[in-house]
């Protein structure tokens, strides 16, 4: 076990978290005090279903909670959701999640498991399945499982409610998943089960309860607010084109990272860094007074983050890359992104990009000099732009957009 103090512990484990409820956060902080005060080791998990194979940084910010409980000694334990993830967890969701099979599934389970370790330490990692307790319930244990609860608190849910508003089918088999879910922290016999904030019911209302149903202690809910994306407003999402994905380059995350918007740098240092909370707290009140530079401090995050992924040498050759390209050039620090799929001609990425209004106007641009990639003249009309990395296309003096290269489908 570590040799930091209960307060430390405490501290560190809660950083960033979030309830939406002051009471509900100071008794899970107090509970988890009580179970660290019994000087053994916690068991703690994290479910992910793998209804994706590929993972950006906001997947991470629960897998970076679990790493903390690793490095303290716990026992964690990664729940690959191969049975919920044949229904879909509705929480957040305004319209029902589209059925996978288990094929879909299994693929899936078996890629996310494998960047889940860019985060965890595989030796300290116990992988479980949840298909292994789920698949051999019967009828009859769904039953007692559902008796627990009531048609209303489930209805009450924002993500049911707000469909019953509008009219649109909630199906049963919806109902089924908070119960599954809770029946994971009763196989586990988990003291601590680490979600995001869109998890509450599943974890504090249906966990908790069938845990104090089977004459378990109920477990310590750690939960996460949803990570910003590269916009800052909206939650990470690719659907969404504001996410920063994990199979990238080094280079490419570095960029990303630089272009989020100032504000939200101190949810990254609190969600993604392996910063303790005194760090973060010096570094907030830094930029609160003026000591440090809101540049200087996002460079120090986007290092960070990129060595926790690709090590600290990746690390140091993308942030020279970067000043190469961004800063020496005097190019903004945020500028617009445009994902580019496929080689393109450069007066067609004029008008897609919305740089000229019109494929004359932009040949007149490219004529004049006007047209600048990474700091090099466009003179040609027929350029052809490719991008394998991150690129500037600017325009005239003052505008600027970032080519990346497109996520593949």
């Amino acid at each position: 076990m570590t040799r930091m103090s209960i307060d430390e512990q405490v501290a560190l484990l809660m950083q960033g978290t979030e309830y939406g409820d002051e009471t509900l956060r100071r008794t899970m902080e107090a509970e988890l005090r009580e179970r660290l005060q019994e000087g053994r080791p916690l068991r703690v998990y994290l479910g992910v279903d793998p209804r994706t194979s590929d993972l950006h940084l906001g997947h991470t910010v629960p897998l970076r909670k679990l790493r903390q409980f690793q490095d303290l000694g716990h026992e964690t334990i990664l729940v690959i959701g191969t049975f919920t993830a044949l229904v879909g967890d509705p929480s957040g969701h305004l319209m029902g999640r589209a059925l996978m099979s288990p094929e879909e599934v299994e693929a899936n389970a078996r890629t996310y498991a494998e960047q889940a370790f860019r985060v965890l330490d595989p030796e300290k990692t116990i992988i479980r399945y949840n298909a292994e307790w789920l698949s051999r319930l019967t009828f009859g244990d769904l039953i007692r499982l559902a008796s627990h609860f009531t048609v209303q608190q489930f209805l009450a849910r924002e993500s049911f409610s707000a469909r019953l508003d509008i009219g649109d089918p909630i199906f049963l088999h919806e109902l089924f998943y908070p119960l599954m879910q809770g029946y994971d922290a009763v196989a586990l016999q988990a003291d601590v089960q680490i979600g995001g904030t869109d998890q509450l019911f599943n974890i504090v209302v249906a966990g908790r309860k069938l845990q104090e149903a089977f004459g378990q202690r109920p477990q310590v809910a750690i939960l996460l607010p949803l990570l910003p994306g590269t916009d800052g407003v909206r939650k990470m999402s690719k659907s969404l084109g504001n996410h920063i994905p994990l199979n990238t380059t080094p280079e490419d995350m570095f960029g990303k990272v630089m272009s989020i918007p100032d504000e939200v740098m101190p949810t990254y240092f609190k969600l993604l860094t392996r910063y303790p909370p005194q760090r973060i707290a010096a570094i907030e009140q830094g930029l609160r007074e003026g000591t440090l530079h809101p540049r200087d401090v996002k460079m120090e995050l986007a290092r960070e983050i990129v060595s926790i992924f690709f090590g600290e040498e990746a690390a140091e050759r993308a942030e020279a890359h970067f000043r190469t390209v961004f800063q020496e050039r005097a190019y903004p620090e945020e500028m617009p992104t445009f994902p580019l799929s496929r080689p393109q001609p450069l007066v067609d990425l004029l008008v897609l990009t919305g740089m000229a209004p019109s494929r004359s106007e932009a040949r007149r641009l490219i004529r004049q000099g006007g047209v600048r990639l990474d700091g090099e003249t466009l003179s040609e009309v027929e350029t052809i732009i490719q991008v394998d990395r991150p690129r500037v296309l600017q325009v005239g003096r003052r505008r600027f957009m970032r080519l990346v290269p497109a996520e593949p489908e």
